[in-house]
């Protein structure tokens, strides 16, 4: 018990976090902006270690699943933590965007920071790294087809008629997410594993010392204990990064950044490891996976929200996003065409990340 205890010390850290966040909250909110910025700023670090801990369970679930099952855990381990910590902050914010440009961030970060820094590293050192070309075609157009549906046609959709679109979208990435998961489990499963002859001991040997770490009853109870912690803090962090960033005239989009940037963190060092390792199809499948699931998962939940409290919310992307959104899928689908990457595309991509950053800095 003791030795397990230590091992999630990561975790367990979250709970003295969250009772002095609860003790303190008003006299820390009294003090000033400062120390508002402060406490909001321990807490994302204790949110990011808490997550780290969820991401690992989820990979010891994902080593004993096996590929498609286990990068599928991993991503979905990832979207649900996203979007309770989405819904909690729309709670406190008033900042209507904060669902749009959440998972624009998202996605930029997936796509062109995971993907693109991993496979610049990855190509570093081992040159061209093979993946199975079908899984990225399969997530490059539903991506594109799940944006389209929910981030760009409703700037057309008369404001009169919001709550019928709305109904439609949750019917359509209801309907797009279910037959993705009967192809990505089912007949269609090859399209998202890649057999690696040379390493299969070596993957085999990882699959066994995973396996090794725990039962799977610990790693679930623990992974879903490590989310609700996690939904404990993010509702304290909201709260003081409201007050600590009202009236200092900080991008928006900061907010958005932050929420995706401590969702995707475990997926970061998880997909930087494959990519080290020779294993592209896990950094395919992690990065653009963790992309389609942000999207086709989110959007029904807050349209929900939405058609029930009567409040539409700004889904539709403004033409920056929208023109960066379409240069990051039309270089995605040519990039990840052939079955190979290498660091040349790796680049690419981490260069449309960094110009990402750049138009956040700037505000649009």
């Amino acid at each position: 018990m003791l030795t397990f205890l230590r091992g999630e010390i990561l975790l367990l850290q979250a709970l003295p976090a969250g009772a002095l966040a609860w003790l303190l909250e008003h006299q820390v909110m009294h003090a000033g902006q400062v120390y508002s910025l402060l406490a909001a700023a321990l807490l994302v670090v204790s949110i990011a270690c808490a997550s780290m801990r969820v991401a690992h369970h989820a990979e010891i679930l994902a080593a004993k699943a096996g590929d498609p099952y286990g990068t599928m855990i991993l991503t979905l381990s990832a979207v649900t933590v996203e979007v309770i910590i989405l819904v909690i902050m729309m709670r406190e914010s008033e900042q209507p965007t904060l669902v749009r440009d959440t998972i624009y961030a998202a996605v930029m970060l997936d796509i062109n920071g995971i993907l693109g820094l991993a496979a610049l590293l990855g190509g570093l050192k081992h040159g061209e790294q093979p993946y199975n070309d079908d899984s990225g075609k399969t997530y490059s157009v539903m991506i594109m087809t799940a944006m389209g549906i929910s981030m760009v046609v409703p700037d057309f959709v008369p404001q009169a008629s919001w709550h019928v679109y709305s109904g439609f979208t949750i019917a359509a990435m209801i309907a797009l997410y279910a037959l993705f998961l009967k192809l990505q489990v089912g007949q269609h499963s090859y399209f998202f594993a890649y057999r690696y002859p040379r390493m299969k001991k070596a993957t085999e040997g990882e699959t066994g010392q995973a396996a090794e770490e725990g039962s799977t009853t610990v790693s679930v109870i623990t992974l879903i204990a490590g989310v609700a912690v996690i939904g404990l803090l993010a509702e304290f962090m909201s709260a003081f990064l409201n007050d600590g960033l009202e009236g200092t005239g900080a991008p928006l989009a900061l907010t958005a950044i932050l929420v995706a940037a401590i969702a995707a963190g475990p997926e970061i060092l998880t997909a930087l490891r494959a990519a080290l390792a020779n294993r592209m199809q896990a950094v395919v499948n992690i990065a653009l996976g963790a992309s389609l699931s942000t999207v086709i998962l989110t959007v029904p939940v807050i349209e929900a929200i939405a058609l029930f409290t009567g409040q539409p919310f700004i889904m539709a992307m403004t033409p920056v996003q929208i023109t960066m959104t379409a240069i990051t899928l039309v270089v995605a689908a040519i990039n990840i065409n052939d079955g190979e990457t290498n660091a040349i595309e790796g680049m690419t991509h981490f260069v449309l990340f960094a110009t990402f950053i750049m138009l956040s800095i700037l505000g649009l």
